[in-house]
């Protein structure tokens, strides 16, 4: 099983955002088609350690287009309408470091 699953994988990025991570995969159908799966995995912690919650989301290669034109106007719109004087280039390609991934889950409870 495992076998398929490594065939199928074409190509896969990672974003690794606090406890959160998000996971790109394009991979391969029986057919040699092609499709995006974009994962949210979050660390939840637990008495006797932690586990994943995962999150996925299928974009078949039809609706390649119409879902990134919708994510880039939709966060365009929180940049320029929502938030216009947030400094969004602080976060750029950097990742959190302790003091500010704990101080952000102190911050915001929004589970």
């Amino acid at each position: 099983m495992e076998d398929q699953k490594d065939r199928n994988e074409i190509f896969s990025k990672r974003v690794r955002a606090g406890k959160r991570t998000y996971f790109f995969d394009i991979k391969a159908t029986r057919s040699n088609d092609y499709y995006l799966t974009i994962t949210e995995s979050k660390r939840k912690y637990k008495d006797d350690g932690f586990s994943y919650e995962k999150h996925k989301i299928f974009l078949y290669k039809e609706d390649f287009v119409k879902f990134v034109d919708a994510l880039n106007e939709t966060v365009e719109h929180v940049k320029s309408e929502l938030l216009p004087d947030f400094d969004f280039e602080q976060f750029n390609g950097e990742e959190y470091s302790v003091e500010e991934q704990q101080s952000v889950d102190t911050e915001l409870k929004w589970d």
